[in-house]
């Protein structure tokens, strides 16, 4: 018996899957689902390739109730704009999650990524940043400082941005990319420290491997969400913080104490805390997000298989309704 797979391009998937409440509905179920310690998520599979000046990263997941499963392979390969071939891409291959056949094949180069990403960072602001954001502050000026600071618009409808990066020229270009994206006033300042005072929702944004956010500018009524680091070696928050903020919650405790910011304080030796919360548990009311109005919290995200898999079958439903993709016969 012949079976249907729907492949779909970058230029599908864009033109029908959007950064939306339904794409961070979509990713927010999936953070629910980790805390009932039902889903199937094995470890991520990271390859470093030394000789090539690249990496390669595999994650997956099975969510109970969701219609299908998803494997991520995400290449990066680093040389790349030296030859000029983008450094970023990937697919995603979407399963059925009854019978195991192949029902999709995204080739979308990194994008669904993107807005899974984005999307955890707005259920992060929706769940633990203050009831009312005026100035939210992003530290980083690539694709995902754009798409963070679009994402926590949507759950945390702020009027001003702020924009940090180590070049200054990017940072501006940043601030006028948002500043046309959304309803808002959006500039790029010299000083972090400053962004973060003024601010009450932070996103990091950055492959840094010294923090660009310290300790002594976290200040009452503060969210951060740190979102890159995502590697043995990143760190952006100083590991300080995580042990000063009221409440500091992972998407992964078992990834994180790996890739993320929680790695960086445990070397460093300045977190003795016992359990960690995930954000999972946040979503579904098992630690409350906002211990006080004035509250210091850090959600460190470091990307999860679950999300991977929320987005697929997010996608999957919108390429069909849009009519979209090409129908291959197996």
């Amino acid at each position: 018996m012949a079976h249907e797979v729907l492949i779909a391009t970058e230029a599908d998937l864009r033109q029908a899957v959007k950064l939306d409440l339904a794409a961070v509905e979509t990713v927010e179920r999936a953070f629910a689902a980790l805390a009932t310690g039902e889903v199937v998520m094995p470890p991520i599979l990271s390859m470093e390739l030394e000789a090539a000046n690249g990496e390669v990263d595999v994650k997956t997941a099975y969510i109970p109730g969701f219609d299908g499963f998803a494997i991520k392979v995400s290449p990066g390969f680093f040389d790349n704009p030296k030859l000029g071939l983008p450094s970023l891409n990937g697919l995603m291959m979407l399963f059925s999650a009854k019978t195991g056949l192949v029902d999709a094949l995204f080739l979308d180069n990194g994008y669904l990524t993107d807005v899974r990403t984005a999307a955890a960072g707005a259920v992060a602001a929706k769940y633990m940043a203050p009831e009312i954001v005026e100035t939210a502050g992003v530290i980083g000026t690539g694709v995902q400082a754009r798409l963070q600071i679009a994402a926590a618009h949507l759950v945390r409808p702020f009027s001003r941005v702020l924009v940090w990066g180590r070049d200054g020229e990017k940072a501006r270009a940043c601030a006028e990319d948002i500043a046309r994206m959304l309803p808002v006033t959006a500039e790029a300042v010299d000083d972090p420290a400053r962004l973060v005072a003024e601010s009450q929702l932070v996103v990091t944004t950055t492959p840094a491997r010294e923090p660009v956010l310290k300790v002594q500018w976290l200040h009452p009524g503060l969210h951060v969400t740190a979102m890159g680091s995502d590697q043995a070696g990143k760190n952006e928050i100083d590991p300080a913080a995580l042990g000063a903020a009221d409440l500091y919650v992972c998407d992964r405790v078992s990834q994180c104490e790996k890739l993320g910011e929680l790695r960086s304080a445990v070397e460093a030796g300045v977190w003795s805390h016992g359990t960690t919360p995930e954000l999972g548990d946040v979503v579904a009311d098992k630690v409350a997000g906002r211990p006080s109005a004035d509250a210091v919290t850090i959600c460190d995200l470091t990307g999860t298989g679950a999300q991977d898999t929320a987005i697929a079958t997010h996608a999957f439903k919108a390429i069909r309704a849009a009519g979209a993709g090409t129908p291959f016969s197996t």
